[in-house]
Order: structure tokens, then sequence, then C-alpha cells
């Protein structure tokens, strides 16, 4: 799993002129509010404790030899080669970014700073590390209480604290750290049937319509990724939209059938039906181009990001929310598009790029045209704006990594549509316009702590390239429940009981056994070998078509032992040093290997011993160009049915489910 870093300098040539970009853009800065500029500094990243902040603790993990592959799911071709927005060949169709399946090359911003070869994540691999900083703060966590924990409302505390307009998100006020808050008032929620978020407050609507004070929000249900899933213990909501350009008639009358007819081109435009007449969007915005894989100027995004209640599903007066999504937040993300870029555009990137944010403000340019803004938990449990190396975990999942404007750069991870993760994946037309509710979860109250909690009821979305049910293809190539190849105690159990010999399958699904690297390596091509005939029956679906619940869903005592693990990190506030923590090391980040597959640490003499945690990795030495950078290989064969460099999140249209 190679870093999203590359090496120096990357050109794409111009193949889109200065007439497209002209008249539409201009349409739109007409109408997006700027009474206060959004001014920033550009400042070198060396001064972080992490300066590779950007690369997620993911990405350090070993593929088991191979037989688990979560790289593809961030870095693939595909959204590159159709230009489809503006995404980077990220899987060796660019000899200068390499192969990011196959290498851990990560490579330095200069030799005077930490070298990104080092695993920075304190807390995921040293969780001894977290437990004696908690230790020392002298906390009796047997008094915590983590059902009422998660019950508590601190969304609405934060909202109280946004300045300015109410139904703007920018506040306009300099130096304000909760100017790019939201504009989305949680009271509002949920969403009402068709999406949109209305309120009570006539301060906070931006028009009337039928049904009362639209906000202008639209909320997006969508098929859920690797790394916020209900077993990874954060779940999403997300909510779009458009400038208010977008809202209005020809007659510059704000007209919902306008903005639902722009919302569906949009939606057009990032899964890539746009049909050929819909060239422009309508209404007063009938000359702004609908172009293909991109979010138009004035386009926002607000993320919610939930602890996990198995009692949340829409259906209880204690939880607003539906798909396990608990009232309390980790954090509320917000993305603003203020810029266009274009698929061929010439585009210089350098490795040692500035980075451009405000820390007063609390916002960072994510070098794509975006705007970042993030508000997390402080030590009491209430949200507070974010720091620039809080901020830069968040750009190395939703832009490049090296290269802010200027001169900017295009998505660090291959896969996202213009540096988007959610709308690519949202459920075709109005399916997809509700509250994310994570393929319909249902509490079940009558299971005890120990069963899963709940069950789904929508099946599993056809990839459109891969020509499977996305989860079903999620499993076949991580063998766990996210990106960190991890599976729970639960879903292991579930696995091992419905795989077996009995029921008609080569072999009983293997517990993971470290006596020997020999037989390690066995277990892992065999259990890949079975999830692979399991979800190839269709047995990952039950006699309704939906999604088996154990896949998908943690027990209420998996579920609460996550929340306390991770309110160590918020009462510690050590997110610099990860937000992932897990009581056992996953085995993913321990060393099993020997022979030619062998590597040392960094020094490149230091042998690792077989089940030590990996904290480093050797890089090339030379005087070069390419000084620093690592050498070690994933294990992923290029020419296996593991390696996948064409990728690409969107699903079959007009929807459909894959079927027992």
């Amino acid at each position: 799993m190679k870093s999203i870093c590359m090496i120096l300098t990357i050109f794409l040539f111009s193949g889109c002129s200065d007439s497209k970009i002209g008249e539409d853009i201009a349409a739109v800065e007409e109408n997006v509010s700027k009474t206060i500029a959004m001014i920033g500094e550009f400042k070198s990243r060396t001064h972080f404790e992490n300066p590779y902040a950007n690369i997620p603790a993911q990405c350090y993990i070993e593929t088991s030899h191979g037989t688990q592959n979560a790289c593809l799911f961030c870095h693939s071709n595909a959204a590159a080669t159709m230009k489809l927005g503006n995404s980077l060949f990220q899987a060796g169709a660019s000899k200068i970014v390499g192969n990011l399946q196959l290498e851990y090359a990560f490579v330095p911003i200069n030799e005077f700073v930490k070298s990104p070869n080092v695993n920075p994540w304190e807390n995921t691999i040293h969780p001894e590390k977290l437990n004696e900083a908690f230790r020392l703060l002298d906390i009796n966590e047997s008094l915590w209480d983590m059902k009422k924990y998660l019950k508590e409302d601190n969304w609405q505390n934060a909202y109280s604290k946004k300045q300015g307009q109410k139904n703007v998100s920018n506040s306009h006020i300099e130096d304000d750290a909760f100017r790019l808050f939201p504009a989305l008032n949680p009271s509002s929620l949920p969403a009402d049937s068709d999406g949109f978020v209305r309120t009570q407050r006539k301060d906070e609507m931006l028009f009337e319509d039928a049904l009362g004070y639209n906000t202008g929000w639209r909320s997006i249900n969508f098929m859920p990724y690797g790394i916020f899933t209900p077993h990874t213990g954060s779940v999403s909501g997300v909510y779009i939209r458009m400038a208010e350009i977008f809202m209005k008639n020809e007659e510059g009358l704000y007209d919902l059938k306008t903005y639902r007819r722009n919302l569906e081109l949009l939606e057009h435009a990032i899964q890539d039906r746009v049909k050929e007449d819909e060239k422009y969007y309508v209404g007063a915005a009938n000359k702004v181009n609908v172009d293909r894989g991109l979010f138009p100027l004035g386009t926002e995004f607000a993320h919610p990001l939930h602890y996990v209640d198995v009692e949340a599903d829409g259906n209880s007066s204690e939880n607003k929310f539906p798909g396990l999504r608990a009232n309390r937040v980790k954090e509320i993300r917000y993305m603003y598009k203020h810029k266009m870029y274009f698929p061929g555009e010439v585009v210089a990137k350098e490795e040692d790029a500035q980075l451009y944010y405000n820390k007063e403000e609390t916002w960072i340019d994510n070098g794509a045209g975006w705007y970042l803004s993030g508000f997390i938990e402080d030590k009491e449990g209430e949200l507070r704006a974010q720091t620039p190396e809080e901020l830069l975990q968040c750009v190395g999942c939703h832009s490049s990594t090296y290269g802010f404007e200027p001169p900017h750069f295009t998505s660090g991870t291959g896969n996202t549509i213009d540096t988007v993760w959610s709308f690519s994946r949202k459920f075709a037309d109005d399916l997809g316009w509700g509250e994310m509710d994570y393929l319909g979860y249902e509490h079940n109250v009558s299971v005890t702590g120990t069963q899963t909690a709940g069950s789904s009821h929508r099946g599993d979305p056809i990839n459109r390239e891969a020509n499977m049910g996305e989860y079903r293809y999620f499993l076949n190539h991580v063998v766990g429940a996210s990106l960190y190849g991890d599976m729970p105690d639960s879903m292991e159990a579930y696995l091992q009981d419905h795989i077996t010999k009995e029921e008609g399958y080569s072999d009983d699904f293997p517990s993971l056994s470290f006596e020997s690297v020999a037989n390690l390596k066995e277990i892992q091509a065999m259990r890949l070998k079975l999830i692979r005939a399991f979800t190839a029956k269709k047995a990952y679906l039950n006699s309704l078509g939906y999604i088996e619940a154990p896949l998908l869903y943690p027990t209420l005592d998996e579920s609460l032992g996550a929340v306390k693990n991770y309110r160590k990190v918020v009462v510690t506030q050590r997110y610099t040093k990860g937000k992932d923590y897990f009581p056992k090391v996953p085995f993913t980040f321990k060393y099993f290997r020997e022979g030619e597959e062998a590597f040392t640490h960094l020094d490149d003499v230091t042998p690792y011993k077989t089940g030590e945690i990996i904290t480093d990795r050797p890089f090339k030495h030379e005087e070069s160009i390419t000084k620093g950078v690592g050498i070690v290989k994933t294990l992923i064969d290029e020419e296996g049915d593991n390696y996948d460099a064409e990728y690409l999140p969107i699903f079959v249209y007009p929807q459909v489910f894959e079927n027992k």
C-alpha cells in the first residue's frame, strides 16, 4: 500500500481551454458571497509533530502476503483513465507516481525531518502509551456511562457557537474559529422524506417551498465505505448543498423543481451518466456547464461523523438519527468548493510545497479547489476547532498531499471523484435522497449484548466495473471488516459457523494461527479462498437478499467497548497520534515474513522478529532524487486476482442489487 506521497513534480497536459472555464464559472461566482476573503498563510509542514499526517494508519498495514488488498479501494487508475473528475493514475499507469498497490514507497519531504517510513500512529500500534497517558489523568473509567454518553447531543452546542447569518456556513468574520461551521442546525434533522432539510426558523432558510422553510441542504444515502462502517466504531451522515443560483429558475426566483433537477444533473455528472442533452444546468444556472466528474463552484458538504449506537435506527424517541448514528458526534466536517480544476489542465506538483491554511479560522485548502474545516471533541466531549495538523489528516483522503495552491494538485486517492467519496456511491435517484441509514438498519430490541444488535433491509448494489455486489467485492479483497483488514470477534464467529465442510465448503473457515510464518500463509490463503466461495454462493445475503447483519454490524458489547476505547483518545486529546485505538494491535501491523519477503528496520540492519509490531521500514540510501523512498513490496501480486488497477466506486444504473 504505497503512500499518497509522490516524487517531485507531476505534469498533466492541457486538454481544457480557457473558454470552457469562463462564462459558466463567472455565472456562479456572481452568486457566491465573498464579503470577507479567505486569506491563509503558506507554511511548511516540517514544524508539525507529524509532517505526514496525510498518510493514514491504514497505509502502514501488511497485506497478509497479498491476500488482503485494501489498497485498491483508495488507489486505482480507473477514474483518471476515464478522465472522470481530476484524479491521478495511482496503480502503475504513471511512471512518476508508481503503483500504490504494490509498494510502501513513502517519500520524505526532505532528509531533515522524520521519515514517513516510520509509522507515526502511536495510539494504533502502541496502545500501552495511550493507556499510560490516560492513567496519568487519574480518571476512573468504571464510572463512565457509555450509553448515556452516546445519547448526549454535542452538535447542537457547537452550532450555537456559529456566528454570522444562520443560513450561511461562512461567518465572514476574521479569526473566527467556527468560521466554516456548516449552516445545518441539528434541531432541523432528520431530513424530510424527500431528503431536504427544512427548518422551523425563518432566519435559517434559503427559500420557502410547499412543505416549509427549505435550508437548501439535502441528505445523501449511500453505500458505506470501508473506512467508516459500523464495525469500525464510526458512521457517517452526509449533506450536500449547491450554490443559490442552482436553486433559482430563469426568472431568478427560488424554485424547488429547478433545484431538484440541478441536483439530479449533478448526480449524473459525478456518477458518469450524463446524457447527450444534459450539457448545462437549468434555471438561473443555464450557462453553467455540467462538467463530468466535477462539482460546480459553491458546492458544500456537511459531514457529521457519529459514534455507533446500536439502538439508533430512527424509530426511538431517544435517537433522532437512523443507521446506528448516535446523537453524539465525533466530528463535524465541512467542505466548500471555491475553485474549478479540470481534467487535462497543466498541473505542476512539488514534493515540498507548503500548506495553505488559516490557523485562527481553522481551515485548510486541499489544493484541488476545496476549503476543508473540521470540529472535533475536546477533552470534555464538546466540539472544538481542529488544528492545522489535525486537518492535514483530512487532506490525505480528500486531495493529494504535496502541492497546495499554488501550484495545485489533484486527488491523492485515485478513487474519489473531485476529492469526494460519498456522492459517487449515492444510491440512485430517490433511494439516495434521504438520511444515511447504513443499508436500512433496524435495531432488534430482544438481542443480548453478545449478539448482533440489528439487521439490514437493503441488498448489495452491483459495482458497474466489477459486475458484482460492492460489499461482496470488498469482502473478496479485504477478508475483513475495514481497511485495516481486521475482523471483530462476532464477524469471525459468524463465518466460522457458516463456512464449514458440512455446508459444502472445501474446508472449515480457519482461525488465524501465528505459530509459524509458513502455516500462517497457508491459513490466510485458505481464508481468502473460502470467503470468495462464501460470497459466490450468495451466502452473505439472507433469504430476502439483504446483507447478513453480522458482516456489517457489531454487537452491543463490541460497540460500547469501541466507544470506551475512543474516549481515551478524546480525554487525552492525542488525535495527532491516531484516532483508531485497538486494545490489541491488529495482526496486520505485525511482522510475519521470512526468506526473500523479509525486510529490516529503518536502519537497513536490524532484523525484525516474527510477530513484532512493524514500526518502520527501510528505504533507498543512494544519493539521488529518490533518497529516502521506501523499497518494501506489499506482496500483492500484480498478475494475481487480488490485484485490481481499475476499481471504480460507481454502481450499475438503474439500481440493481445482487440477488440470492
